[in-house]
């Protein structure tokens, strides 16, 4: 059987955001998409609480998605339990798992819930974090981008095995990003202005290390365009930069930790990022 899409809801906008983005999804890739929602509450607690605290159901969220996707299989799930290991539990058993880069609670200004940090950093799954709100959506945006955040001197099949699967079903162009940064002695120069022939030649060095590690995956697909960018600053800082024109942004997280790199991507994304553990 297939894994399904698997989307956590918790009746915010965020959240109704990330079930669109998760149907569009799932429609692209033939998977069934599984709406889920965790209660914090058992339901004795439930039931001493209603009607002035009442929990959201998925199956009204359910029909309306059934209605703009009506090809598409989709389930309501209703749990209670802590939520952050139950929907680590359900996206286990997922493609890929959808939540809204913030959720009902949190604070104003906080650009990432708890919720959606744990998960991230939990999940042995594909994470993919859905911003939402008028100030996620500015800058000229290019509807047929996938853009890959890749070290080129240590690429993640994983990663790259999403971000090209991304971009082939979506017709996309793949926009690899690849952030270095002066070698160490290079500040030997240090106040003045380094020599134009040696900025040149490690930026080709750079630039090939890209082309090598992205040849076998356009040898595996083709119908792939790409955009080979080696950009030199930060990988927050250009990762960030280009999410400002991409529809989906692919990166990897090695280990139990987002790191600095993602945790300033999550801060500042204006589109949603696929955290790819490896």
């Amino acid at each position: 059987m297939a894994q399904p899409i698997v989307v956590g809801f918790d009746a915010s906008t965020h959240s109704r955001t990330a079930a669109d983005w998760a149907a569009d999804h799932a429609e692209l890739h033939g998977l069934p998409l599984r709406v889920v929602h965790v209660s914090a509450l058992a339901e004795e607690q439930l039931l001493t609480t209603w009607p002035y605290c009442r929990e959201p159901a998925p199956d009204a969220l359910v029909e309306l998605l059934r209605e703009d996707h009506p090809g598409l299989r989709i389930e309501g799930v209703g749990v209670t339990g802590a939520v952050v290991p139950a929907l680590v539990s359900f996206g286990a058993q997922a493609d890929c798992l959808v939540l809204g880069l913030r959720g009902a609670g949190g604070f104003a200004g906080v650009a990432v819930g708890s919720v959606a940090h744990e998960v991230a950093e939990r999940s042995g799954r594909p994470v993919v974090l859905v911003p939402s709100g008028p100030s996620r959506m500015s800058g000229e945006r290019r509807a047929d981008q996938v853009t890959l955040g890749i070290d080129a001197r240590d690429p993640a099949d994983a990663v790259l095995e999403f971000a090209f699967d991304a971009a082939q079903r979506r017709g996309a162009r793949l926009h690899a990003v690849h952030a270095w940064r002066l070698p160490s002695h290079a500040e030997q120069w240090m106040p003045f202005a380094l020599p134009e022939e040696d900025r040149g030649a490690w930026e080709d060095r750079e630039v090939q290390l890209l082309s090598d590690a992205l040849r076998p995956w356009r040898e595996k697909y083709p119908q792939v365009s790409i955009y080979e960018d080696v950009r030199l600053q930060s990988p927050s800082a250009a990762l960030v930069r280009a999410s400002t024109s991409s529809e989906l942004l692919v990166a990897g997280r090695c280990g139990t930790r987002l790191g600095p790199t993602l945790h300033s991507l999550l801060e500042h994304t204006t589109c949603p990022v696929a955290v790819v553990p490896y």
